[in-house]
């Protein structure tokens, strides 16, 4: 298997290179895999029925939900760990400290070293396409496969236990 990317030649609107045209690359997503497909592989894959996966994945995700709302980092067999997180502007002053402050509530997930290694060992295949949609290149990857290192907090967000 591979990552397959587009690079398309696009007119910039905005930035350092806006009115020129730049190749911009995005994955290629083919389709969004429902539930009821990938219970029904995890099904064949496994031997169980997929009744029992159903139930235990629904099980599964109670439980990840009721206690990341409880400020765990929270493990999801075989991909990795998920937490939930806000970003907020710091202030200096504790009286400044309010709800007013938080941007954004997110999932931060934190993969495992097997899905790290997964991502690593996938090759890349980019095609790229000129303005007029028409296929200019072709590359296979030979770079080291390196995976983004976890993202540290960004000085606005205030860091902490709740990232």
């Amino acid at each position: 298997m591979a990552i397959n990317v587009k690079a398309r030649e696009t007119m910039q609107t905005v930035g350092t290179y806006k009115g020129q045209y730049r190749f911009v690359m995005q994955t290629e997503l083919y389709s969004s895999l429902g539930d009821e497909k990938v219970m029904r592989e995890a099904s064949v894959r496994s031997g169980i029925p997929q009744g029992t996966i159903n139930a235990a994945w629904a099980a599964i995700g109670e439980v990840i939900k009721a206690w990341a709302t409880e400020g765990h980092s929270v493990a999801i067999p075989g991909l990795g760990k998920m937490r939930f997180g806000v970003r907020a502007t710091s202030v200096a002053d504790v009286a400044d400290v309010s709800t007013s402050l938080i941007h954004s509530r997110r999932v931060i997930f934190t993969p495992s070293t097997d899905i790290k290694d997964e991502l690593k060992n996938t090759s890349i295949s980019i095609t790229c396409y000129d303005k007029d949609g028409n296929v200019v290149k072709q590359v296979a990857s030979k770079d080291d496969g390196q995976v983004e290192p976890e993202p540290e907090p960004e000085p606005d967000e205030g860091g902490g236990g709740m990232g």
